[in-house]
């Protein structure tokens, strides 16, 4: 751990230039605390720490309650108080005139540098996010109970308004048969993996009613015998969801539900349809996303320049969407009604309370949770708007608000004057608004990971897994390798270098790779187009050819490429035919020994090979 507190310190010094600014005191303070605290104090103190820096921007003022646990000189804390005095008066507390931008993104980067490293949560964390699901469910429960029968007529007119074109393009779809499953890449319920999923022994009764294992698991009526493998479960046999945790921030993990396979199956295929109708409507295609984050990104951007759009971030977003306001939505197209209520779990089965009854749609983990609470979320926004304008929307005032109100999963772009408004109706139905990562008053805006202080990215770089010790730890190699790149790109220079120290004795060869900035284009992010792990520059070339290809004839260099393998996953001979009529669009499998191996790949490795340097 003590190769992080390295970095930091690396990074520190770096900020301190940058922004003409002394860190002596803050790298000592920092040392006593890592010291006392652990690697704690980079993943949960320091976070916590720009949180209260967030919040005095939204509020334009430093607070006595603002940074606890941090020594204090006038209104501000003595830690990183160069950078804070560059941002906010230290008699006042209160915001400059012109605060320093990059004091702003110093103090963000090294509070948020480890936030989300890939290290495990201790016991009683994990014990309290279960408990947290608990106590949600619980709310969600009681939010049905007390919810008013007008209030649910006012979301069922907002959303047909708003998604009658598509939910009636997809109760169509639904109601012809034109329907097809697929798979995802994920772990599933009943622990299927790989190929094995297509050769299914459980189908639900439920499901069998809407999607019949004769159209959607065999392929075709030639294969019929299969229904005599086949356990149709009636609803009380189905196999639940199972809940569990993946890594989130050292915190609090990140609660999911496993979904089994049958029913994932045949919800990747309703959301395919779904997904696809909603981003080219007419009337909401500018605003809810599923595949490109960059619209939000830039209404946040223009948010924090004139002030006019707020973003909002829910709490456990996914896990307060009830079952109740999904049906009321869908109620008036039956096929499309009836085939999400087929393909939703309807218990979880949760580690050390056992099975109980969900009242929510679904949690992280269902294909159709994000569509659902994206189009619940747009919903709630512009009833809200509504009850502010104080009469009824129409479609051509829906229109209106384009490049004003946006909806990307839990992140919300609203304007400015609804935000009370919106609130109070999301609050109705359930919905807690984070007011930690909420912002409308300030010039700071965040939405899909891009952050924004008067029109500049204060966005971070992230650590993601430990430094590595050895060239055996080849995850970490991948990770800093793609941790300096990144402070490259990041104008973080000095950070960089110093991780190039540490990668260079590590790799045999480290060679120089041309950034490829066509992929910057589309993604936002410059990359390589070469599959080398290596440093990527602007200014140094990649030194004398010493090999060239001898068919394309450019060079070519010696470096680490990544490699690893799917694992064995047999498949018999109708799965094999099934998942050849599954699959999408007109080129052939990319995988030649697709049919022999499937699924993520359990291990990798990299191997030394000449290749392309850009």
């Amino acid at each position: 751990m003590k190769s992080l507190m390295l970095l930091w310190s690396v990074l520190l010094e770096e900020f301190g230039e940058r922004c003409c600014t002394s860190t002596i005191r803050d790298r000592q303070t920092a040392a006593e605390r890592f010291d006392h605290e652990g690697v704690s104090f980079l993943t949960i103190t320091l976070p916590a720490f720009v949180k209260e820096l967030e919040k005095a921007l939204e509020e334009g003022k430093v607070d006595h309650d603002h940074f606890p646990g941090f020594r204090r000189r006038g209104g501000l804390p003595l830690f990183l108080g160069g950078f804070l005095d560059r941002v906010f008066d230290r008699g006042t507390g209160c915001l400059l005139q012109q605060p320093d931008v990059e004091s702003i993104f110093a103090v963000r980067q090294l509070c948020l540098l480890c936030s989300k490293i890939l290290l495990d949560c201790t016991e009683k964390r994990k014990a309290d996010a279960i408990e947290g699901y608990l106590k949600c469910e619980q709310e969600v429960k009681r939010a049905d109970q007390n919810m008013r029968a007008e209030d649910l007529a006012d979301l069922q007119r907002v959303s047909a308004l708003l998604f009658r074109d598509v939910f009636t393009a997809v109760d169509r779809k639904i109601y012809d048969g034109d329907i097809t499953g697929r798979h995802g890449p994920g772990a599933t319920g009943d622990k299927l993996r790989g190929n094995a999923k297509f050769d299914l022994s459980e189908w639900p009764a439920r499901l069998e009613s809407e999607f019949p294992y004769w159209e959607h698991g065999i392929p075709n009526e030639r294969y019929l015998y299969r229904y005599d493998r086949v356990s149709l479960l009636e609803p009380g046999a189905e196999r639940p969801v199972k809940v569990t945790l993946v890594p989130k921030t050292l915190k609090t993990p990140r609660v999911i539900a496993i979904e089994p396979t049958a029913v994932q199956y045949m919800q990747q295929g309703i959301m395919e349809q779904l997904v696809e109708h909603l981003e080219r409507d007419q009337t909401v295609r500018d605003m809810i996303g599923f595949t490109n984050q960059s619209p939000n990104q830039v209404l946040a951007r223009e948010g924090s320049l004139h002030g006019l759009l707020a973003t909002l971030d829910l709490s456990e977003a996914s896990d307060r969407v009830s079952n109740q306001h999904v049906r009321v939505m869908l109620q008036r197209w039956p096929s499309f009604f009836r085939a999400v209520d087929a393909t939703r779990s309807r218990k979880a089965d949760v580690p050390g309370h056992g099975v109980i009854r969900l009242a929510k749609f679904a949690s992280m983990g269902s294909a159709l949770c994000f569509p659902m609470e994206a189009m619940v979320f747009l919903s709630l926004i512009f009833l809200g708007i509504e009850r502010e304008l104080k009469h009824q929307l129409t479609r051509g005032d829906i229109k209106s608000f384009r490049g004003q109100v946006r909806v990307y999963g839990d992140d919300l772009i609203v304007p400015v004057r609804f935000v009370p408004s919106v609130i109070r109706v999301l609050d109705t139905f359930g919905y807690r608004v984070n007011a930690h990562k909420s912002f409308w008053n300030g010039k700071f805006r965040e939405s899909c990971g891009k952050d924004y202080y008067d029109g500049h990215d204060v966005s971070v770089v992230r650590v993601r897994r430990l430094i590595p010790a050895s060239r055996l730890d080849v995850r970490e190699i991948i990770s800093t390798v793609s941790l300096r790149n990144q402070m490259y790109f990041a104008g973080l220079w000095r950070t960089a270098r110093y991780l190039d120290g540490v990668l260079a004795p590590l790799l045999r060869e480290y060679p120089v790779l041309y950034p490829d900035m066509t992929s910057a284009a589309f993604t936002g992010k410059p990359g390589s187009g070469s599959p080398l792990l290596g440093r990527q520059s602007f200014c140094a070339g990649f030194g004398p050819t010493r090999r060239f290809d001898p068919d394309l004839h450019v060079p070519l260099v010696r470096g680490y490429v990544v490699r690893s393998q799917p694992p064995i996953s047999p498949i018999s001979g109708e799965g094999a035919l099934l998942k050849v009529f599954l699959k999408r669009g007109e080129q052939p499998f990319a995988d030649r020994e697709h049919l022999e191996r499937q699924g993520r790949p359990q291990s990798v490795n990299i191997k030394l090979r000449w290749r392309k340097p850009f």
